[in-house]
């Protein structure tokens, strides 16, 4: 890969960490009654849309995020992981293209509300006609058991030796190891559970006919209503970490573009 398209990518990364860092602090301003909001991705963008300078923000947030679509496309369509061509390899490579539309929407809403759209509609319209067909507790049911998975997944990258290993092998100094690994540990552990919850919301709406899918905002509630506002202060500053972790990697060539 050229330079350009490293950093490129290096600048998704980045974009993805503010956003779930932007995401954390606002929530656990919100639990601890400081202002903020209970906030989704969408909701971080609509705060930056009320600030001064908001749009010149969501415009770079835009561009950064279709840093981050670039890269995990190229993940996809090239493999420069050299990801084994096996049912667990497809898998990966078939998150990765998901991924890359999630984030595609997310920098769509991004530029729509920087040049004036209403907050309204867009992706959110069409996933609401989706999910009141005929066939929506189906697709809910779908896409439930695809965020456990995700849920599971984080909660590994979390507490595996192969998280450490990878960064161990990156040629960082020890505090950057440290700090890396520590932010990895406790923001893939906050973003597992809020992926978890997500996907029980979800599941439950679709056995039950409800045909919702559970979002960031759903499960924040859920976690304040059940355990707690400290609970969702500790998990919205675990959100923060994952964001420091995505901006260490953004850093780090070795790390995030090997």
């Amino acid at each position: 890969m050229s330079s350009k398209k490293k950093n490129f990518a290096r600048f998704g990364m980045a974009a993805k960490g503010a956003v779930y860092c932007l995401i954390g602090v606002l929530t656990a301003m919100a639990a601890f009654g400081q202002g903020g909001q209970k906030s989704g991705s969408k909701g971080a963008l609509e705060y930056l849309a009320g600030e001064s300078y908001g749009q010149i923000l969501l415009v770079l947030m835009g561009l950064g995020l279709l840093g981050y679509v670039f890269w995990r496309m190229y993940q996809v369509f090239t493999n420069p992981r050299d990801i084994e061509n096996n049912m667990k390899g497809y898998a990966k490579r078939v998150a990765y293209f998901i991924s890359g539309l999630l984030y595609g929407g997310l920098a769509f809403y991004s530029f729509k509300l920087a040049f004036g759209s209403s907050s309204s509609g867009g992706s959110g319209g069409m996933m609401g006609g989706i999910m009141s067909g005929s066939n929506g507790d189906t697709i809910a049911i779908i896409i439930g058991i695809g965020m456990a998975i995700k849920a599971i997944y984080d909660l590994y990258r979390a507490y595996s030796n192969k998280f450490r290993e990878e960064v161990e092998e990156a040629g960082l100094d020890r505090k950057e190891q440290k700090l890396l690994i520590n932010a990895g540990k406790v923001g893939h552990t906050a973003r597992g559970i809020i992926i978890g919850l997500m996907a029980y919301l979800t599941l439950k709406s679709g056995l039950s006919s409800g045909s919702n899918v559970g979002t960031q905002t759903d499960a924040f509630g859920f976690i304040q209503n059940e355990f707690g506002s400290v609970a969702l202060g500790i998990v919205a500053i675990g959100l923060v970490a994952y964001g420091v972790y995505m901006l260490i990697k953004a850093k780090h060539p070795s790390i995030s573009v090997a």
